[in-house]
């Protein structure tokens, strides 16, 4: 019997012969396909700026670091996320604050996040989940209107659409921080990518990525360098950037084949799943659906081949953010209740129509 997970990379034969050019090549990390991928993304997102890095967490946290957070600092994120999009935060020295979610689309409902700005409100961290745009243009104007810097976490959006642009074009933010891990719908192995259309930030974004350091001036043409903040190495490879540009030379053809599996699963199953707005275009990273008696669902499903995965626990019940900043369960009940309900089926390009038939009727074979 065949296996399905709920995700997996989509490779093919240019991705390797991209990866072994690069190989065979003089520059393995800090070369030239860096610059290239880093390009390639300004221009598919539409923004000024690019910086790759080692991962998505990555990202997040020189993101963090540019805007300025630090002690004292409150910042507002989701609790449907993964880890990173609040441990940045902590990263940073500041205190992560949970809004609840739009129970529709999973993602971070704006008037609750409005309700949780105080004077010591820095930032606002919203979370892209699934692939479809939180409402980016409401949370903008909470932001300029209580001077917050906006970061968006679309660790699962790269070829998104919000309204008429791109998510990661920072028209109605900062910076935008994504992640190509395998999962992902495009990937370089592990690594991540800040955008934005501030020549400061992105100053700042280079000089976090590698050490603090900076090159700049009379420098530029010497061995000479300064150290004026305390950075880290997050740099990424040449190999892996080349990846990436052949990954996103195919993020058109990904884009339409998972919106062609979420239409499948919507006209098929009949279970409860996420609502689409009318300002999005998503390339959906995940189809989640809402199910009653959640854990035996999940190991009827793995007894069938279906390896499926909960996305996520609220993060303000991790045992961390209970015990060190006092949160706990009823926070956040709208967020608590999609994940009592939550399971999130097989979504990747490579599924062919015989195998959405086969997902399916495995699946009908647990809900009756």
């Amino acid at each position: 019997m065949r296996t399905y997970g709920y995700g997996h990379q989509c490779l093919d034969e240019a991705d390797v012969q991209a990866v072994s050019e690069v190989l065979r090549g003089d520059f393995l990390t800090c070369g030239p396909a860096v610059r290239k991928f880093e390009k390639a993304i300004c221009e598919y997102t539409g923004a000024k700026y690019c910086v790759a890095v080692s991962n998505g967490t990555a990202a997040l946290h020189i993101a963090a670091l540019a805007a300025g957070i630090g002690a004292g600092d409150e910042v507002i994120t989701s609790p449907i996320t993964f880890l990173s999009s609040a441990n940045c935060i902590c990263f940073a020295g500041g205190t992560p604050i949970f809004a609840d979610i739009d129970p529709e689309t999973a993602n971070i409902d704006p008037v609750e996040v409005e309700r949780r700005v105080t004077s010591r409100t820095k930032a606002v961290i919203p979370v892209h989940f699934a692939g479809q745009s939180c409402d980016m243009e409401k949370i903008s104007e909470i932001a300029r209107a209580h001077n917050l810097v906006v970061i968006e976490d679309a660790a699962h959006a790269i070829g998104s659409d919000y309204r008429d642009g791109r998510v990661g074009s920072c028209r109605y933010s900062d910076m935008t921080t994504f992640s190509f891990h395998p999962v992902k719908t495009i990937t370089t192995g592990e690594g991540g990518a800040v955008t934005t259309n501030s020549p400061q930030l992105y100053e700042k974004l280079c000089a976090f990525r590698a050490h603090g350091s900076h090159k700049d001036g009379a420098m530029a043409d010497t061995w000479e360098y300064e150290m004026r903040e305390l950075g880290y190495n997050y740099r990424i490879t040449d190999f892996q950037c080349a990846l990436g540009l052949s990954q996103l030379g195919k993020l058109g053809k990904f884009k339409a084949r998972r919106r062609e599996i979420v239409s499948y699963y919507n006209e098929h199953l009949g279970l409860p799943h996420l609502v689409e707005r009318e300002f999005s275009n998503a390339c959906f990273h995940l189809y989640p659906v809402l199910v009653e008696n959640r854990r035996d669902f999940y190991f009827k499903a793995r007894e069938r081949g279906l390896n499926l995965q909960v996305h996520y626990i609220p993060v303000h019940t991790q045992p961390y953010y209970r015990e060190k900043f006092g949160y706990g369960y009823g926070d956040c009940p709208k967020a608590e209740e999609y994940y009592s309900k939550c399971i999130s089926l097989p979504l990747y390009p490579s599924l062919a129509d015989d195998d959405l038939a086969e997902i399916v009727a495995r699946l009908k074979g647990i809900i009756g």
